[in-house]
């Protein structure tokens, strides 16, 4: 399965969440679909993606927030599985797109491509509903059941280590940051 593909499958879903993604391949070709004003394309700061989902999460229980990651950037940042599991914020989907490869640094091979398992290690952790994908059907299924389920849930989709032509997004880094901002407090004020 292509990275694009799986997000264009969940995109409609996205416009009622909170989503936060990390750099290169994932914020590109999320931008490319179309951006919105309630997603963070969190660059130049490889493995905090979960991080900084986690803490908007636990800050706004109200919200639904999905982070979309890569095993590079997880695997720079596996103990925040472990504090992802102990907050356990009810409204946080963590979504890893698992090409086994640092794809937007030059395709070196991840740990994935010679075994280790993210969704086990989250399952470890003490993640409640962990799963790997490898085909759109499933990860449809497994989006949707995460987001019904009203848990942590982590959800591991194999894909293809294709990308984009070009790892860059056209919206500049501090507008996007103001911009989602702007995009939280409102939310505040309207809810």
């Amino acid at each position: 399965m292509l990275r694009i593909d799986a997000m264009r499958a969940i995109y409609p879903d996205l416009e009622q969440c909170v989503v936060v993604t990390i750099m290169g391949a994932v914020s590109a070709e999320l931008q490319s679909i179309g951006h919105r004003p309630n997603f963070f394309y969190l660059q130049h700061a490889m493995g905090l993606a979960s991080s900084m989902g986690l803490g908007i999460a636990l800050s706004r229980p109200e919200l639904p927030v999905v982070v979309l990651d890569g095993d590079g950037s997880i695997l720079m940042n596996l103990g925040s599985l472990t504090t992802l599991a102990r907050y356990r914020p009810k409204n946080l989907i963590h979504v890893v797109f698992d090409n086994e490869s640092l794809l937007s640094v030059g395709g070196f091979p991840t740990a994935t491509s010679t075994g280790s398992d993210i969704a086990e290690m989250a399952a470890s952790a003490g993640i409640p509903n962990t799963c790997n994908v490898d085909n759109l059907g499933a990860f449809t299924d497994s989006f949707a059941t995460a987001r019904a389920a009203g848990e942590l849930s982590t959800i591991v989709a194999k894909v293809e280590a294709k990308g984009p032509p070009v790892f860059l997004t056209d919206l500049p880094l501090l507008e996007n940051r103001f911009q989602f901002q702007r995009h939280l407090r409102n939310l505040r004020a309207t809810g």
